[in-house]
């Protein structure tokens, strides 16, 4: 039932009609540039290209291939439960492209990095450009109808403002609050740019780009394809908390999680347009298919160069079978893997979270590298297993405890308004049902670490991540002769990195002094932690 009583609406042919076009339209772009490319057969030109990709369409996968249904489903939940504070990520996704840009792509470049998976990354891109356009307009889709449905932009405001939503300037200093200015800028900033400055999918499209101009600019671009899906999604939110502000679908149980809640609305407020329902599940689809085809593609590409190529020596064309071989089971364990996503609650924190035990080690992996000449091998593999131990430990102990409400401070939801009926007894203050968990037993059975260590709020994981491997790496790597490392200066962070984006001239008119040899960002990470290296890598 929706909130007026009637049957909730279900799919029409036409919605079906528009789901199969974005599908067949997603693949016809990948096989044109098969067809396109039908010549090159081996592996290397698989996975390689001629590096002509420019900023636009590079800046737009970008911002695709992390803005998934994660997105599309998960921030607007999160809007309408805790409010716009959301919406402070535009400040991280701004200093994240700037250090990705100006700090961690010209290292990369100095390196002669190649583009890892060329022959897949044309159509990888041009498919997530398709696919990012379709998710704004799944956007704009709930948002114009909303606005349609309220009568006026200003009566959705003024709902979202009298509701608490507009909560965007809370500077507690708490690092156990779940979001607060802070942990947003801050603890965001570092989450994100183990995405976007070290993440192999990531850094492998903006260095596809024919030149480092190019790249930087791709990166600038992102940050504004960031900003329009953020505004979208939060806005998207607060259209959602309007309709629903006196009858929650969630406290009614009209639906089982947060993450239902956004299609729940769409089925409601836009049955009465066939075809659209179908635009939106396809735009939530869409992310997904981005973020997919790109870590997909990525992690075959690592398998190869890493750990076959080194050590069995195969033909160019059973190389390029192989490849092909590992994206089918990957793209199966991924499929295997979307089960578990059920059990992890809201769908945002529970990828930011992995985000951040995963992507903060590794960034501390990098950095330690890229700043410190005395940074070893033995102190770089420590750091980075502590690290990722006690940030494994943090971010599972975090699930199972949930942090209490006086940390995560959801904001007031009813039912007072619903018009169908409501068996369960209400509580008189909220107009909610009375809750059937005794709180007095549920605290009894928490330790009293629960509270404290893992109520950290989860956008801290990184940046703790982070500056474990940073202190621990470089303690350990003088205490086991670090500072008798001999490091070629272009595998570290040069002031002239920091300077300017364009006050240099272009590295990539540099004739490279490493190997032709295709290599993924991760087998260079040897040379990160110096050993006398002189600059040959691979």
């Amino acid at each position: 039932m929706s909130i007026s009583g009637t049957p909730v609406a279900q799919f029409t042919v036409w919605d079906y009609v528009v789901f199969v076009v974005m599908l067949l339209i997603s693949i016809s772009i990948g096989g044109y540039q098969a067809v396109k490319a039908r010549g090159q057969l081996s592996n290397t030109q698989f996975l390689l290209g001629g590096r002509q990709m420019t900023a636009v369409p590079v800046a737009m996968s970008l911002t695709a291939s992390f803005m998934s249904a994660i997105t599309v489903i998960g921030t607007p939940a999160e809007v309408y439960r805790y409010g716009a504070m959301f919406l402070l990520f535009c400040i991280s996704y701004a200093i994240v492209s700037i250090v990705s840009a100006e700090i961690f792509l010209p290292v990369f470049y100095r390196l002669n990095i190649t583009s890892t998976y060329e022959g897949g990354l044309k159509a990888v891109i041009w498919t997530d450009v398709f696919q990012m356009g379709i998710m704004i307009s799944g956007f704009l889709a709930v948002i114009i109808r909303g606005v349609v449905v309220q009568g006026s932009f200003e009566r959705i405001w003024n709902i979202s403002y009298h509701g608490g939503r507009l909560n965007f300037w809370d500077f507690d200093p708490d690092p156990l609050r779940r979001h607060t200015f802070w942990t947003i800028v801050v603890g965001g900033s570092f989450t994100w740019t183990a995405i976007y400055g070290i993440n192999q999918s990531q850094v492998q499209r903006y260095i596809s780009c024919k030149n480092q101009c190019e790249a930087k600019l791709s990166l600038y671009f992102n940050m504004i394809g960031l900003w329009i899906i953020a505004i979208c999604a939060v806005f998207s939110g607060l259209t959602m908390y309007s309709i629903y502000y006196q009858c929650d679908p969630l406290t009614a149980k009209q639906v089982r999680a947060p993450d239902q809640l956004l299609p729940y609305l769409v089925m409601d407020i836009l049955r009465d347009y066939p075809g659209i329902p179908g635009l939106f599940v396809a735009a939530a689809y869409s992310g997904t298919l981005s973020t997919a085809s790109s870590s997909i593609n990525a992690l075959a590409a690592v398998t190869v160069e890493d750990f076959i190529t080194p050590h069995i020596t195969f033909s160019d064309q059973k190389l390029s079978w192989i490849t092909k071989g590992l994206s089918l089971m990957y793209g199966l364990i991924c499929i295997a893997m979307a089960g578990l996503s059920s059990v992890m609650g809201s769908v945002l924190q529970a990828a930011l979270t992995i985000f951040g035990i995963c992507g903060g080690p590794l960034l501390g992996f990098f950095l330690l590298g890229m700043i410190f000449p005395c940074a070893n091998s033995i102190g770089a593999i420590s750091g980075l297993a502590i690290s990722f131990i006690l940030t494994l430990w943090v971010g599972i102990s975090g699930h199972v405890y949930t942090p209490l409400p006086d940390h995560t401070r959801p904001l007031h939801l009813s039912i007072a308004g619903c018009l169908f009926n409501i068996t369960e007894p209400l509580d008189p203050v909220t107009g909610s049902p009375w809750t059937t968990i005794n709180p007095v037993t549920e605290l009894n059975s928490r330790p009293a670490i629960a509270d404290t260590w893992y109520s950290i709020s989860y956008l801290y994981l990184s940046a703790f991540a982070t500056m474990v491997v940073l202190i621990l790496g470089l303690i350990i790597s003088l205490l086991t002769g670090g500072r008798k490392n001999n490091v070629d200066k272009k595998l570290l962070i040069t002031p002239r990195d920091l300077v300017c984006c364009f006050c240099f001239a272009d590295t990539s008119e540099i004739t490279p002094r490493y190997s032709t040899r295709p290599r993924t960002v991760q087998t260079v990470l040897s040379t990160f932690t110096g050993e006398g290296h002189q600059g040959e890598v691979g």
